[in-house]
């Protein structure tokens, strides 16, 4: 079974437009307070995993609005890990109000060497670990594709 780590937010008035809605700019950053917070509850934080040589950079981040979230809003961000590949990984998103669906997204990333500034596969001490948090025995093949 996947792992998923919850954060809660107060919309602040600073990511609201003139109309008190969320601009859509934020969730962004909701996603990657989630999925630091999602690295570090399964023991893998950012600073660890840069400690190793590495980033994780996006290179695609989608999000799909259904509902608005507007200033004094109290939303969860939950955050799973879609899949692992060699080179590769995809992140989960989804912003609720309450039993409502506000919003959802996935961030996809690329392992880089911190050196050299280049790909590289994953680091061997996170594959396991990874692995697990995606429920997947092995790599997929997805680098490539568009999972649904």
């Amino acid at each position: 079974m996947k792992q998923l780590s919850e954060i809660e937010i107060e919309v602040r008035y600073a990511e609201t437009d003139q109309m008190g809605i969320v601009h859509h700019a934020n969730y962004l950053i909701w996603f990657e307070l989630a999925r630091t917070r999602f690295c570090a509850e399964a023991g893998k934080p950012y600073p660890q995993i840069e400690a190793l040589g590495y980033f994780m950079i996006i290179t695609q981040a989608q999000q799909n609005y259904r509902l608005a979230a507007c200033y004094g809003d109290s939303v969860r961000v939950c955050c799973w890990l879609d899949w692992v590949a060699s080179r590769s990984l995809q992140f989960g998103y989804r912003v609720t109000r309450g039993e409502q669906i506000l919003t959802t997204g996935h961030t996809r990333h690329l392992w880089v060497k911190r050196e050299s500034r280049r790909p590289g596969s994953m680091p061997a001490s996170l594959r396991e670990t990874f692995l697990k948090l995606a429920d997947q025995t092995t790599f997929t093949r997805r680098e490539n594709s568009d999972p649904k």
